[in-house]
């Protein structure tokens, strides 16, 4: 009744009287009042959407007060050290090496950039699955990367919390927690299909309180105090989570609780132990599977199946009993039961059944700065770890819930001192060992490896969902966490049952994803499931043992890594009894996954190199290690067949797995540890036993026979050659390869980086990629460790970004140095290496390349052969490989086909030979052994060597040789000699000398031999038939016979005939070559050095070799092959000189086309290089031929262009507002990094010319104000050329052709754009080219001398003379279509400046506009003057004498009313008319508000072409007095009224003078004194000129700014001039531009002046009296009555000089950037952008591709560049640091001009290494920019439909 009194109430008066109460020390009353109001407030039957409870708990919490306050008060006495901000996934957080322990250390950017990490290896990066900050926990990182708020010490000061203050919320927060747990349990369903979106709702109307509770936490450590006690306090849960007796909703819900649990399979403790008394056989679900392999069988427990999870798993391994674990399992509900005792616990739960909704995380992460919080949440989180598994497991959203989980246990296990706790106190191991094993077993099938029926071993599927989302991922990545720490990996190595039951789970994996070679037809479905199978086994098998491997480094350690040992052997052996093994691999399946054998290789290794253990005590028996060489052997020979092409009816994943095996990232963890336990293997088994496995697993047994002929019954011909390199090239690396024998880390290091060096020049990060690291992170060598720097640069130099001249940017790369080609280049580590094999070839390549630089080798080299690091003596015994008599015969035998030129025989077979025995010669065995040679010699049955030394067997000679050869090969006729042909019986004595050589009897042998010593009854091995029979070949028709080959060679004759052959000479070795061995000319070559080098090397180490080479060498009778082959030597030597002559022919005809190429690309493509002068620098060359001649590049023809058929030039147009983004200033605008930082935009020369036109047409005739002024700063249209032409109608074909094919992507022809069919340039128009001119030119050009003023009524009267209409043809009609084309290229608003659009005199306006952008843009390109003068680069691009035609054509329609003619106002004095009454016209436009070089092109442009020259420049001087009066008005109104009256005085002497025409003190004085009159200009007063005038003007100064002031249009006449008539431009000084130019345009005496003598005013020449013509343009000025002074003054002063157009200028550090933009938010939508950009040509923040600011269908990007660059915008994405380009309908990714100190890009920021800015790519970006040629010069362009 109380409750609902108070309710009424205003709730900040009722939460101010229940303090109140509640602070009395009798405070019942208060509590029962606050227990009814909470009754009735926080009734969870009301929905969870309405606030009002939520508002109720703010204020009482607040106690009266308002919850802002009393937020601010709590966190006044927060003591919190730890930062712990929490994020989720995409926020930018940061990692240092430098300072973290923990390898998963994160900062939030506040405390990183608070924190002092100068010169730490540090990055940025985007978190994946969220995290927290770790700054002020030093059990993370050090101290000495705390930020300044979280350094120690800082939470000492802070005062302790007042009593009072937080009571109200202990007393409110457990109801309102409660609250929000019944809410869930409510609201909770067993997820079927439709349930998703039900748990979502739930979520949705709980998100209010939610965020409540995570405000709460942001309060600080004091109110997380109290909210740790009430989640962690047990007597507060037991009171309120049952309810109280009379309250029957909370008994249903709690009801509803308990049934949740038991529907998730989770039993309360209470009811297990009942159930267990029943049967006490019921043991943990947990490792269900497991110990099947492990062959105890315990007493089984009947499957429960009350849970469903064990239905799906059990397919046939719930068949089978499950059987009890081993282990005492020291808890045996590890799997399925829970006990909640407080909030905290049944809160996770609740979290992990509605799958980690994102805001519960947060807030459950948000309390860990408390300690007690820390510890109790850890140990429920890891109570309830089998119950995450479980709900993983069952998850659609698996993805995202992994992320969440890991989100969590990063936080958690991280931290060594809690990870110990754990696993002290809560089993943590066990519990993660369990439940990865349980999780596994939901997927096991059986294992079809070897014997399909028998075998009793399982694997996972790994098809199954579980491996192939990487479900297991969040588990094991825990798993290795753990196990980094050293007292918790201990731990594990001292629990025998846990290893064990490791080991089982590590079998799980042994032999998955089986492959069998497809002997048919292709597969129909090619599998992806290895890409599970190598990720399964590289993150839950291989990185755990990296994990372990750390923690056994030294000799303290010994017994932890025999103990791994032993239960590895054990577990082999358990393997190999469970797939029936006995000796014989099953032919064609391979696994690739043995990670049994690698955790036994990886711990060997580590013994011997770390802990000096003897590696025979780890070994097991002769027969055990047998059986295990057979699969890694297998691996290496299917990696050969796979190469071969005999798996390709496996489909690409076969190849595939072959590359990932060897690839990188898996090396070191798979094909590396399987050649070292193999050269193990080979060190202690019998080696011929050894050396006949790997030739009969390589297949090529049939092969190794003396005969030419043999049968092959396992492979075909073309496979015989690559499996025989494969099996001699894998025999190379066996025996020379030291990474795990005897090598130290850094040189394994260098090995690794000279290898990757030597295939390709890399950039630093791929290096960091490519070369195989420790994966466990905290290994000693981590990329980017002062190693890692120190040896990469002791290796390699670094080449620094360039450019390309084609434009294509070059990252920073390192280079090999050349010794380390000289020495150290290592072709067996390559071949290891090479994911490609064009690779290999690639280092080869690159090898040649350096030897013939230094000019050290010339031909075709062959690979350099190594010296090798010495054996550790552990593995002395693989040295035996190279000295049996199995690998010499196989070498002897192959010596003598490749001599004798069987098939199938290569260099690289020989290369591979020489390598082994040049091997065998530098590692010779100790002769310890020679005691017990003979005992074996006994068995030995066949005599081919005396024993098994190399030296002693190179020179023994064998005479006769018995084989097996097919009836049909002609061995008996050719090989034996012609005399005995015949009686072959007669050789008694040779059959029994003759050798034989069976390697697979020889095999067998020795295979019984050993199992016999090993125990006596195994003799009787009933070994399976299809082995022995596999080798004889199946019923061939030809019968196989024995014959018998006479040799008489020894391994060294053989050598040098070989020799000889290579060499092609006779005697190519002397008798006395011996005796000046020059070994340091060896080491580089082919194989004659080769061979030379072997037989010094022989040579130096036994006297007896040197006598018999000498013998050899001495026989002068030159050695005779079988008669046979000589003629065919003949030929093959005919051959190979015809060979050499066709190269050097192809040689020399492709050099011959290089170089026309070259010099072809250096006339068409000539794009900026300014040095070579192009023949087709069309302006120039024009006008000196009676006829210009063209060549189409289409169809080839050269001739005139005509009215009927006319030729055009190929020619890009394109709109553009560059001239419109210049300004005064030469220095770029900077770009804003701050709030405080803005760009002002008036100041650009588009909006200058803007308000200018605007306020012209406020108060001037519109007509006049359209010739007063240029448009086209923004948008005008750029044309340009590659100065190529072609038939138009040629053009038409060809555009025809490009749209019927389909092909061509990257530019549009709808849209009329093509690339030139000669040198690819895009373009987009033709601009026709007017007929040749015949005999007028040259009298157009030469002057008559005629006198000023006849010239000037010349003009006029050209002027009133109308344009002849064009007649109709082919030529005008494509001079229309160009013009439409021109008006196409840019938006309407760029052309409608008139009052009435679409009037002749805005098009009139457009036009002449055209013609100005043109040439301004020529000028920007040419450095802004013509002090460079000649032809530039961009002269080459332009077109604009024919543009000039074309406009001129166009205009000629328009005549120019006599009336308003500029030209007679220009020249002449009008009589005024007097001002009628009707006269409502305003007025014209006064002559000196008008812009002079656009007068000066309406005038060229409209008067009838050809035009003379010397009208041409009567028009330039009438304009020039123009220009020059201006400058003298401008100037005037710049000086002070002081100065003005002092020059005015000066000025009225001067007058009277001579000349004074010619004087600017006169003309100056007297446009002051016109200017004083009626409106005065001068009497605004001008703030700030009176600062600028602090120096007073001296004539010098005058004369200056006046020729700076004429400058501009100088240029452009001069340019036009250049143009039109052909004239060059010559090149000066800066300070003599003036003088020149007014030189070349006749307005000075061509007399060179020193520039200091020349005056501005001696280049007037008027047409009338000049004083009388200055009156008349000054009172047009002073006469307008509607003008403000101001208004006029603004006119007057028009400043024609701007700077260059430039970027905007970037800050240095790349960070600076980021930092601002990518949390800014857009100033159109108000949100932050999920990608956003920057314009950098105007400074614009834009959203990329956002759909928010969408307007009209496009996107924000394409409309700013539309606006700011009339369609070519420039845009810097800030969260990827790369540039894109948008060009009209295209778009491409420019590149970034932001690189890493190691000079290379970080697109999207993948690295987060720091970026600086790179000025030389950002000048060519600005290069580009301005001189229009992104089209041409990037390649990539894709159209971006408007969605950028």
């Amino acid at each position: 009744m109380m409750a609902a009194s108070l309710l009424r109430r205003d709730k900040r008066a009722t939460a101010a009287h229940l303090k109140a109460d509640l602070t009395r020390t009798d405070n019942s009353s208060g509590l029962r009042q606050l227990q009814e109001l909470l009754d009735a407030v926080l009734n969870p039957e009301k929905p969870a959407a309405d606030t009002d409870a939520l508002d109720w708990c703010k204020c009482l919490i607040a106690g009266g007060e308002g919850f802002e306050e009393f937020c601010k008060t709590v966190h006044s006495y927060d003591n919190a050290t730890l930062c712990g901000l929490v994020w989720t996934a995409n926020f930018v957080a940061y990692r240092c090496r430098t300072c973290g322990i923990s390898p998963c250390m994160s900062l939030c950017a506040e405390c990183f950039n608070n924190g002092d990490h100068t010169s730490h290896d540090f990055n940025m990066f985007r978190s994946q699955a969220g995290g927290a900050c770790d700054c002020g926990d030093s059990n993370v990182m050090r101290d000495s990367g705390f930020c300044r708020r979280h350094r120690l010490g800082t939470g000492e000061n802070v005062p302790s919390i007042p009593r009072d203050l937080l009571l109200m919320s202990e007393m409110v927060l457990p109801r309102f927690i409660l609250c929000i747990i019944q809410y869930l349990r409510d609201g909770y369903i067993e997820p079927d299909t439709s349930a998703e979106r039900d748990l979502q709702k739930v979520l949705q109307q709980l998100e209010p309180q939610i965020t409540f509770l995570e405000e709460l936490t942001k309060m600080g450590g004091a109110m997380r105090t109290v909210l740790t006690k009430i989640l962690t306090n047990q007597q507060t849960y037991k009171e309120l989570s049952m309810g109280q007796e009379e309250n029957l909703y909370a008994k249903k819900n709690y009801d509803k609780y308990l049934s949740a649990l038991k529907n998730s399979g989770l039993v309360s403790v209470e009811e297990k132990t009942q159930g267990a008394a029943a049967d006490i056989a019921v043991g943990a679900e947990g490792g269900a599977g497991a110990m099947v392999l492990l062959g105890t069988t315990g007493p089984g427990s009947p499957d429960e199946a009350t849970k469903e999870e064990d239905q799906d798993g059990g397919q046939f391994v719930g068949q089978r009993k499950r059987v009890k674990l081993s282990s005492s399992t020291k808890d045996p509900y590890i799997i399925d039961s829970l006990k909640h005792k407080c909030f905290l616990e049944e809160l996770l739960f609740w979290t992990i059944k509605f799958e980690f909704p994102q805001k519960m995380v947060t807030f459950l992460l948000n309390m860990l700065p408390d300690q007690d919080y820390k510890i109790t949440f850890t140990k429920t989180f890891v109570q309830h770890y089998a119950f995450i598994m479980k709900t993983l497991m069952k998850s659609h959203e698996s993805d995202t819930m992994s992320n969440r989980i890991v989100h969590i246990s990063v936080q958690l296990f991280s931290n060594e001192e809690l990870a110990r706790h754990m696993t002290e106190e809560c089993q943590l191991l066990d519990i993660m060992v369990t439940v990865l094993l349980y999780m596994m077993e939901s997927c096991l099938i059986k294992s079809e490896l070897h014997d399909e029926e028998n075998n009793r071993h399982v694997v996972v599927n790994c098809s199954e969902a579980l491996l192939k989302n990487n479900t297991y991922w969040p588990l094991v990545s825990d798993f290795i966490n753990i196990l980094s720490h050293q007292s918790v990996a201990k731990k594990f190595l001292e629990d025998h049952s846990l290893l064990m039951l490791w080991m089982s789970f590590v079998s799980f994996f042994q032999g998955m994803n089986l492959n069998k070679r497809e002997l048919n037809e292709h597969i129909e479905f090619e599998s992806q499931t290895y890409y599970a199978a190598f990720a399964a086994e590289l993150e839950a098998c291989a990185q755990p043992m990296w994990g372990l491997l750390t923690h056994c480094k030294v000799k303290e350690t010994q017994e932890y890594t025999k103990t791994v040992v032993r239960y590895c052997l054990e577990t082999l052996q358990i393997w190999f009894d469970a797939i029936g093994f006995i000796d014989e691999p099953a032919p064609n399946q391979v696994t690739f996954h043995l990670p049994l054998h690698r955790y036994y290789a990886m711990f060997l290794s580590r013994a011997v190199k770390c802990q000096g253990l003897d590696l025979d005590s780890l070994l097991p028996d002769q027969e055990m290690l047998m059986k295990i060489m057979v699969h890694p052997l297998q691996i290496q020979a299917c990696l050969s067949e796979i190469h071969s092409n005999m798996w390709v009816r496996n489909g690409l994943q076969i190849k595939g797995q072959a590359m990932t095996y060897v690839q990188s990232h898996f090396c070191n963890s798979m094909i590396d540890p399987d050649i070292y336990l193999l050269q193990v293997c080979a060190s202690r088994l019998d080696p011929d036993y050894f050396i006949s496995s790997v030739f009969e697993r390589f297949k090529v047994v049939d092969l190794l026979t003396m005969a030419s002929q043999h049968q092959n019954a396992v492979l075909d011909s073309e496979q015989e050659r690559p499996m025989l390199e494969g099996a001699l090239t894998f025999l190379v690396i066996l025996t020379s390869l030291r990474i795990h024998l005897g090598m130290t880390d850094d040189e394994i290091l260098r090995s690794e980086m000279v290898s990757q060096l030597c295939m390709n020049d890399r950039t630093h990060s791929a290096l960091l990629d490519l070369i195989p690291e420790n994966p466990n992170p905290k290994s000693g060598i981590v990329p980017g460790s002062c190693s890692f720097e120190d040896v990469l640069s002791s290796v390699s130099d670094f080449k620094a970004p360039v450019f390309e001249p084609g434009g294509s940017m070059q990252q920073g790369m390192y280079t090999p140095k050349a010794e380390v080609w000289e020495k150290e280049f290592d072709p067996i580590m390559v071949v290891l290496r090479t994911v490609y094999r064009r690779d290999v070839q690639s280092a080869m390549d690159r090898y040649t390349a350096f030897l013939k630089q230094y000019g050290i080798h010339t031909g075709n080299p062959w690979p350099p052969y190594k010296e090798r690091t010495p054996l550790h003596p552990c593995y002395k015994g693989l040295i035996r490989l190279l000295h049996c008599k199995t690998l010499h015969i196989v070498i002897f035998t192959l010596l003598y086909k490749i001599w004798m030129d069987h098939q199938n025989m290569s260099e690289h077979v020989l290369c591979m030979v020489l390598y082994l025995i040049e091997l065998g010669l530098d590692n010779q065995v100790q002769d310890s052994k020679e005691d017990e040679e003979p005992c074996i010699e006994e068995h030995c049955h066949d005599s081919w060597f005396p024993g098994t030394n190399l030296l002693s067997n190179l020179h023994h000679i064998i005479n006769f040789v018995r084989v097996r050869v097919p009836e049909t090969a002609p061995e008996v006729k050719r090989e034996t000699p012609p005399s005995t042909s015949a009686e072959a019986s007669s050789y008694g004595q040779n059959l029994r000398e003759a050798q034989v050589f069976s390697l697979v009897a020889e095999r067998r042998r020795k295979f019984q031999e050993i199992i016999n010593r090993n125990n006596t009854e195994a003799a009787q091995v009933v070994r399976p038939k299809s082995s022995s029979t596999r080798w004889v070949s199946q019923g061939t028709p030809p019968q196989l016979v024995t014959e018998i080959l006479e040799i008489r060679e020894s391994m060294l004759s053989l050598l040098v005939k070989l020799h000889q052959k290579m060499s092609s000479k006779q005697n190519s070795l002397s008798a006395s070559w011996l005796e000046e061995p020059d070994t340091g000319r060896h080491a580089h070559g082919d194989g004659i050095t080769a061979i030379e080098r072997i037989l010094t090397k022989a040579a130096t180490r036994s006297c007896q070799i040197k006598r018999s080479i000498q013998d050899i060498c001495g026989k002068v009778c030159p050695p005779v092959p079988p008669k046979k082959n000589s003629p065919s030597d003949k030929k093959a030597l005919d051959k190979e000189e015809r060979r050499q002559r066709a190269r050097e022919r192809q040689q020399k005809l492709l050099a011959e086309f290089a170089s026309r190429q070259k010099s072809f690309m250096e006339t068409a493509m000539d794009v900026e290089s300014p040095e070579t002068e192009a023949g087709m620098d069309l302006g120039a060359s024009e006008v000196m031929e009676s006829e210009v001649l063209y060549d189409c590049v289409i169809c080839g023809q050269s001739g005139p262009s005509t009215e009927d058929r006319p030729t055009g030039l190929v020619v890009l147009l394109q709109a553009s507002s560059v001239l419109g983004h210049r300004c005064k200033s030469k220095q770029p605008k900077q770009l804003p990094t701050s709030d405080e930082e803005h760009i002002y935009h008036a100041d650009t020369c588009g909006v200058a010319h803007d308000v200018r036109l605007t306020l012209m047409q406020q108060f001037f005739k519109d007509s006049s104000c359209l010739q007063s002024i240029s448009i086209g700063w923004d948008g005008g249209v750029y044309v340009q050329t590659c100065g190529h032409t072609l038939h138009i109608d040629c053009h038409k074909s060809y555009m025809e052709s490009l749209r019927n094919d389909q092909v061509l992507q990257g530019f549009s022809v709808d849209k009329g754009e093509f690339t030139c069919p000669l040198c690819r340039q895009f373009a987009n128009s033709v601009l026709p080219c007017r007929p040749g001119r015949g005999a007028e030119a040259s009298g157009w050009h030469t002057p008559t001398n005629k006198a000023t003023c006849v010239l000037v009524k010349e003009v006029e009267d050209l002027q009133e003379k109308l344009g002849l209409f064009p007649t109709e043809s082919n030529l005008s009609k494509e001079m229309e279509l160009v013009i439409k084309d021109i008006k196409n290229t840019t938006q309407k608003k760029y052309m409608d400046y008139g009052k009435n659009p679409g009037s002749p005199d805005n098009d009139f306006l457009f036009m002449y506009s055209v013609a100005r952008t043109n040439l301004e843009l020529e000028l920007v390109h040419r450095g802004g003057n013509l002090c460079s003068g000649g032809a530039s680069a961009a002269a080459k691009r332009s077109c604009l004498n024919q543009l000039f035609h074309v406009l001129a054509m166009h205009m000629r329609i328009y005549s120019i009313d006599s009336a308003y003619n500029p030209w007679t106002k220009l020249t002449q004095i009008v009589q005024r008319k007097e001002a009628d009454g009707f006269d409502e016209e305003r007025p014209e436009v006064p002559m000196l508000f008008r812009d002079v070089p656009s007068l000066l092109i309406i005038f060229v442009l409209t008067m009838p072409q050809p035009l003379r020259k010397e009208r041409f420049i009567c028009v330039i001087k009438m304009l020039f007095n123009l220009q020059f009066t201006q400058a003298l008005a401008a100037l005037s109104t710049n000086l002070s009224s002081e100065e003005r009256q002092a020059w005015l005085t000066s000025g009225i002497l001067k007058k009277s003078a001579r000349n004074s025409e010619k004087s600017f003190e006169a003309l100056l004085s007297h446009v002051i004194s016109e200017l004083s009159k009626d409106k005065s200009v001068y009497k605004v007063n001008r703030e700030g000129t009176t600062m600028l005038s602090s120096s007073v003007w001296s004539p010098q100064s005058i004369e200056f700014s006046l020729q700076q002031f004429c400058l501009p249009f100088l240029r452009l006449s001069c340019l036009l001039q250049h143009h039109l008539y052909g004239d060059n431009l010559t090149g000066c000084l800066e300070e003599e531009e003036f003088s020149t130019l007014a030189v070349c345009l006749g307005l000075l005496p061509s007399a060179p002046q020193p520039p200091s003598a020349v005056h501005s005013a001696s280049c007037l020449e008027w047409p009338c009296y000049a004083f009388d013509l200055v009156i008349q343009w000054c009172e047009e000025v002073t006469g307008l009555s509607h003008m403000l002074p101001e208004q006029s003054l603004s006119l007057l002063v028009q400043d024609p000089q701007w700077a260059a157009p430039r970027l905007l200028q970037l800050p240095d550090n790349y960070n600076i950037i980021f930092q601002y933009y990518h949390r800014k938010a857009c100033t159109a939508c108000k949100k932050v952008p999920k990608d956003p950009a920057l314009c950098l040509v105007c400074g614009a923040f834009v959203c990329l591709k956002g759909l928010c600011c969408k307007h009209q269908g496009t996107c924000e990007c394409v409309l700013h560049s539309q606006h700011c660059g009339a369609a070519t915008g420039i845009f810097l994405l800030i969260n990827a640091s790369v540039i894109i380009i948008i060009r009209g309908h295209r778009f491409c990714l420019w590149g970034s001009v932001y690189l890493d100190a190691h000079g290379e890009e970080d697109r999207d920021l993948r690295r987060g290494k720091p970026l600086f800015l790179c000025e030389e790519r950002y000048q060519v970006l600005e290069q580009q920019w301005v001189s229009h040629t992104f089209d041409h010069i990037n390649k990539r362009w894709g159209p971006h439909y408007n969605g950028l």
